[in-house]
């Protein structure tokens, strides 16, 4: 988690854009955000990862499920690492049963799973609230998503987000906002490059943007995350173009990433 920067206004460094009823913080000097190398690497290679059954309320099932799945992600991203130039390195994966300290915080209320950058770990909670919806796409969504995290992480998209000047509580927001929505859309990249070996209808798809939807204006806070509407916008915007080209959120317009 980032820090707010403390630094007090004297005078606008920059004017923002405005757009519509919103304002928009551009981001400037930020090559490795707005004009990464994974942009222009092409679509995912297409990879058969069927998916392994899961049985609600049993953790054993739902680890034999997701363990496969990052084995196709570190197989998918660590090819568009090579494509783009970039040294990869799989992420490790700890899952647990009962909220605890990650990355040296407490676990926060509704959060699933977790990705530490400095130590490049996913940790995915599989409670009880997860294990009852076990047998949708949700499971395979928030690994992607937090996979996407390493992804930017590696990219050096981490580093340049943290290092971004903020200028105040709201540009602070948005900043975090086209953070969390570029990982939804990697993940959407990646579930799209691996849809056609999955047992799964347009109906499927579907229903998990519309869960995205929900869930994202019931359980997240919109702040530092965006709206229901737009997290499930960059989600399918990812699965479309299969690629990471569809998921440069630091030049989109602000009421992309309300």
């Amino acid at each position: 988690m980032r820090k707010l920067s403390l630094v007090v206004l004297l005078a606008l460094v920059a004017p923002l854009l405005f757009q519509g009823t919103s304002w928009a913080y551009p981001i400037k000097n930020a090559p490795v955000l707005t004009g990464s190398p994974l942009y222009s690497s092409g679509p995912l290679p297409r990879t058969s990862c069927p998916e392994q059954p899961v049985e609600a309320g049993d953790v054993a099932s739902a680890k034999r499920y997701l363990t496969p799945l990052v084995s196709c992600l570190n197989d998918v991203w660590s090819a568009q690492f090579k494509r783009a130039g970039i040294p990869f390195v799989a992420p490790t994966v700890k899952f647990i049963t009962k909220p605890q300290r990650a990355c040296g915080d407490k676990w926060g209320k509704y959060v699933q799973a977790i990705y530490c950058n400095p130590t490049r770990q996913i940790v995915f909670l599989l409670d009880k609230s997860v294990m009852t919806n076990a047998e949708d796409l949700f499971l395979m969504d928030v690994i992607a998503h937090e996979y996407g995290h390493h992804v930017q992480n590696l990219a050096g998209m981490w580093k340049a987000y943290n290092n971004l000047p903020g200028r105040g509580r709201s540009e602070y927001d948005e900043q975090t906002r086209r953070h969390e929505l570029q990982a939804e859309c990697l993940a959407g990249a990646f579930i799209g490059s691996v849809w056609s070996s999955l047992d799964r209808s347009t109906d499927d798809w579907r229903t998990l943007l519309d869960a995205d939807r929900r869930s994202g204006d019931e359980t997240t806070d919109a702040r530092d995350h965006g709206k229901g509407r737009n997290i499930a916008n960059w989600l399918n915007r990812g699965f479309k173009a299969a690629g990471p080209a569809a998921c440069n959120s630091w030049i989109a317009g602000a009421s992309m990433v309300a």
